[in-house]
């Protein structure tokens, strides 16, 4: 399936709760209010839109949140998904706190990658971040994931003033174990425009200053647009998801489904529509088909988070109820 601007629309993000364990200061402080259960779609509803999805060429899913692992029966939906005719490709994102016990179940389904936030290695700075004393079970659940043979991505996103001086033992993590250790640039959504963080240019800059002999790697490690560089002598390697400074609004392959059933088409829009709406209507497939496909040609172009005056309306919602 194509958009208006002939990129091709293959990958879908699925937050199939706003819920979280965690209190992160950039995305779901104390005081968030959480959406009503019954305004959250059903893992039922949430297949649906996917049988429909795959016959118009989206075949990569990936499952987040919220925190997706504290929705119950999370893992019977990922291995409903899984052996869903057409599906390619289900990835999951996951703070890792409750990965540990879910590694087994999500090895022998299949799971094709897990990607774990991690924004330090520090206890007392996690728990001033995340509001949580959970740093131990997400380093062990870290742990069970790489050893399990899943591929494994940690996340983590540098903030001026809090983390930074972490960056090279966070890179180290790639050196230590096959994982990918990847850099995000923090978006100006909700409670993140809050916090100063940093571009792809200046943390390369600053890994150049130790790791001069660094290496681009061209072939694709995912489906999303992080760019990756290979260091000798790691197991991993250490990618840059660059969204503000390096916009790749021009490969953007990607919808997004929300918790409360908005099929998003841009993350800085507010625009969308309601196919939870058209579910509970008991509109026909074909119906559902065709707003799917009216809705991808109205992709924007590319985000304006750079921009001061903006075009269109921006979403007003937090990242944690859009999903990640």
């Amino acid at each position: 399936m194509y958009d208006a601007h002939g990129r091709s629309i293959n990958y879908m993000r699925i937050s199939i709760t706003d819920r979280c364990n965690l209190r992160c200061k950039y995305c779901m402080p104390e005081d968030i209010p959480s959406i009503p259960h019954g305004e959250i779609l059903s893992f039922e509803e949430i297949l649906h839109i996917c049988t429909l999805a795959v016959k118009l060429g989206i075949r990569r899913f990936k499952i987040t949140g919220g925190e997706p692992l504290t929705r119950k029966n999370c893992l019977d939906f990922l291995q409903h998904l899984k052996e869903l005719s057409g599906v390619e490709q289900v990835t999951l994102t996951t703070n890792g706190v409750l990965l540990k016990d879910a590694v087994p179940r999500l090895r022998d389904m299949g799971i094709n990658g897990v990607n774990i936030s991690l924004d330090t290695l520090k206890k007392e700075t996690f728990h001033a971040l995340t509001g949580r004393p959970y740093f131990s079970q997400v380093i062990e659940g870290i742990l069970a994931c790489q050893a399990s043979g899943i591929r494994t991505k940690i996340n983590s996103v540098m903030l001026k003033g809090t983390n930074e001086e972490e960056f090279f033992d966070l890179i180290a993590l790639a050196k230590e174990y096959p994982v990918d250790v990847r850099f995000i640039e923090i978006m100006p959504i909700g409670y993140g425009q809050q916090f100063q963080g940093y571009s792809k240019k200046e943390l390369l800059t600053l890994l150049e200053s130790r790791y001069p002999n660094f290496v681009s790697v061209s072939k694709s490690r995912g489906n999303g647009p992080a760019n990756y560089i290979y260091l000798p002598g790691f197991q991993g390697c250490i990618g840059f998801i660059d969204a503000i400074h390096g916009k790749f609004c021009n490969s953007c392959n990607r919808i997004r489904l929300t918790a409360d059933g908005v099929l998003k088409l841009c993350l800085y829009y507010e625009s969308g529509i309601s196919l939870k709406q058209l579910l509970r209507s008991n509109a026909s497939d074909d119906t559902i088909l065709q707003a799917l496909k009216d809705a991808v040609l109205k992709k924007p172009i590319e985000h304006q988070f750079h921009l001061k005056a903006l075009e269109g309306t921006p979403e007003i919602r937090q990242m944690s109820q859009i999903g990640g």
